[in-house]
């Protein structure tokens, strides 16, 4: 476990979002920055890829960061590796409500 306030870059599990330089990708990067930047996070990581990334869940205050991409529209569910099928509901009310993506 790193100790506290060190830098751990994750790969947020379940979900994808636009790489940069892609159609809404800054966007995707500043809805993540929002929930995340200058706050404490938590991880729960669930393995570590074939590219030696962490990939877990991120939580701030209590907020499963990867979820609430996915109901702001700045994310799609990641059906390759989706464990937790809500997801997918709440990626259809996001789009039927035209948010984001």
């Amino acid at each position: 476990m790193p100790p506290a306030k060190e830098q751990v870059k994750v790969r947020l599990a379940e979900i994808d979002t636009p790489e940069k330089g892609q159609p809404y990708g800054s966007r995707a990067k500043q809805a993540l920055s929002n929930l995340l930047f200058g706050k404490q996070a938590r991880v729960v990581v669930e393995t570590v890829d074939r590219y030696g990334r962490t990939v877990g869940h991120v939580f701030v205050n209590g907020v499963d960061v990867n979820r609430e991409m996915v109901r702001q529209g700045a994310a799609w569910v990641y059906r390759d590796y989706l464990r937790d099928r809500t997801l997918l509901d709440i990626e259809k009310a996001a789009r039927e409500a035209h948010r984001g993506l």
